[in-house]
């Protein structure tokens, strides 16, 4: 992007200097054009305000096939397994389907459910930290971030112990977030997520089939019920929502955890506070969210003709609503660009809105919660390398870390 705010930006989400620090480009976005039509043929909403009321409206949709079609052609729909998956996820749907989808699943999310889990996300923290500490040393990503949201998601899913190795070895496929970014993957890239998708909905097929042969307490079991009661399911939308769970659960928090650790780091001041402040744990994760959410973007198209603060979108224009960017907005935040775990009245975006808030945001939190809270204090010295130039997962939608060592 051009270092004046009278340039048209140039948005180029991809390339190394973007991964490595979006905020700038979302900065001179907000300066320049907060809704600016970019070249790629939607808009790019970067004003909190203007985020926060487009999440909210009715008149903005999904309409994912469409916007996959125009990117790939109508072929890809049919014809790679990957769009034909996540053309059935309730992220991707509208009324009356994600309607419908979600209310299957909305239960196994309730804050009462939720909180009931806290003894068994402590003992996976604690289970983590066992295993490593003895060590010295370990990736935060791989060794420890990833193990508890995994952890989780399998216990809810009911995934059978002797299944669920293969879950931590494949959770971090370096590209898997491209399949969700609005710059279009090269074949390779596209060829290795058909790939990824062909394995992931062969093992829910079987995972289907042996809860219905061994029914448990889990959600499996809960949606097979509900195919069985005729609740207009189809194999194909149950196989591809389990897969969709799965992803959703673990990336949100392993995220969270990794950008929340370094950016603490960063900040050593803040650091510093937590350690002495641990109560400000819970208000400590909303700030992390804020200053580098784990998701970056999520799209939305008109259904309609649709004025956004002055702006006429067009039905069937398609708009990025930048959460990144909102949860900078100087309009809502003072000192945005600065980290502050005692700041107040902290509404992140980071999880979406309206309809399609993200249905395992209050488990996020209290993973995030703890197990930060339990790294600090049972590694006090606990110390992150390269914090200046980690390594990014080369992804715009999920923003994460491939690696981030520590040492104590």
């Amino acid at each position: 992007m051009d270092d004046t705010t009278t340039a048209a930006p140039v948005f180029n989400p991809l390339s190394p200097e973007f991964i490595r620090d979006p905020y700038p480009y979302y900065r001179r976005l907000r300066d320049h054009d907060p809704l600016w039509p970019s070249p790629f043929g939607y808009r790019l909403a970067s004003r909190h305000a203007d985020i926060a009321s487009i999440l909210r409206d009715r008149r903005f949709g999904k309409s994912y096939a469409e916007r996959m079609a125009k990117r790939y052609g109508e072929h890809a729909m049919e014809e790679e397994p990957a769009f034909r998956t996540m053309r059935v996820w309730m992220l991707n749907l509208d009324p009356p389907d994600h309607t419908r989808l979600r209310g299957l699943v909305v239960k196994a999310f309730t804050a009462r459910r939720v909180e009931e889990m806290r003894p068994r996300i402590e003992a996976i923290v604690d289970e983590t930290i066992d295993r490593i500490e003895a060590r010295g040393t370990m990736d935060v990503i791989s060794d420890f971030a990833l193990r508890l949201p995994v952890t989780v998601i399998c216990d809810m899913l009911g995934i059978p112990d002797e299944d669920r190795e293969r879950f931590f070895d494949r959770s971090r496929d370096v590209d898997g977030g491209r399949l969700l970014d609005p710059v279009p993957m090269t074949r390779a890239e596209l060829d290795a997520a058909n790939e990824r998708s062909e394995a992931s909905m062969d093992y829910f097929r079987h995972l289907f089939a042996l809860r219905r042969a061994e029914p448990g307490d889990d959600l499996t079991t809960q949606l097979v019920y509900a195919e069985e009661q005729g609740q207009k399911l189809s194999e194909e939308e149950l196989v591809a929502n389990i897969n969709l769970l799965f992803g959703a659960g673990h990336e949100t928090t392993v995220n969270l955890i990794g950008n929340g650790l370094l950016a603490l780091h960063r900040n050593p001041d803040q650091l510093r506070l937590l350690r002495e402040r641990p109560e400000l744990g819970p208000n400590a994760v909303e700030e992390l969210l804020r200053y580098d959410s784990s998701v970056q973007l999520t799209g939305r198209t008109a259904q309609q003709d649709v004025v956004v603060s002055g702006v006429e979108i067009k039905a069937g224009d398609g708009v990025l609503c930048l959460i990144g960017a909102g949860n900078r907005d100087p309009a809502v935040y003072d000192q945005p660009e600065r980290l502050d775990i005692t700041r107040t009245r902290i509404e992140p975006l980071s999880f979406g809105g309206g309809i399609h808030y993200c249905l395992g945001a209050q488990l996020a939190r209290i993973e995030g919660e703890i197990a930060i809270a339990t790294l600090l204090r049972r590694l006090p010295r606990l110390t992150l390398d390269n914090i200046e130039e980690p390594e990014w997962r080369p992804t715009f939608v999920l923003r994460g870390l491939k690696q981030l060592v520590a040492h104590w």
